[in-house]
């Protein structure tokens, strides 16, 4: 499988070059307060079920999210491919907000029923977000385009 396309310069617009310097620094913050001043909020989302300590779990993420904050920010030249991983990665914590909701753990003011089940549709924008703002979804469009 040829995956070239994923280092080729994606053309973006200004806006979509903001809109994935934005969501950098928002990983990068988030990423950070996982470290430091919301540990116990961000435990909240790590489902009971899930095989790894809390506290482990919230460290890594953490970690994870400042390095795909900064790849969003610093590798422009890998945009489509930093941008097709994040969309992974908001994908692959998605079920720690399912577990939130069902489990009915408070965290982030998401202290209803409602308000964790309303978060849910959030994360499709984010991943949404990735795709866009690093031309992902055009990259691959393109690239799909070209083989057939």
């Amino acid at each position: 499988m040829d995956l070239s396309f994923l280092s080729r310069p994606a053309r973006t617009s200004a806006l979509a070059t903001i809109a994935r310097v934005a969501l950098g620094l928002a990983l990068v913050g988030a990423g950070t307060s996982h470290l430091t001043v919301a540990r116990d909020e961000f435990q909240a989302q790590v489902p009971s079920w899930f095989p790894v300590d809390e506290d482990v779990t919230v460290l890594a993420s953490g970690v994870v999210e400042i390095v795909l904050g900064g790849s969003l920010v610093a590798l422009s030249r890998w945009k489509v491919a930093v941008g097709l991983v994040v969309a992974a990665f908001f994908v692959a914590i998605f079920p720690g907000n399912i577990g939130q909701w069902l489990e009915g753990k408070d965290g982030f003011g998401l202290d209803s029923d409602e308000k964790r089940f309303g978060r849910l549709f959030f994360q499709p924008v984010l991943v949404a977000w990735a795709l866009w703002s690093t031309g992902a979804f055009a990259a691959l469009r393109e690239e799909r385009r070209r083989r057939h």
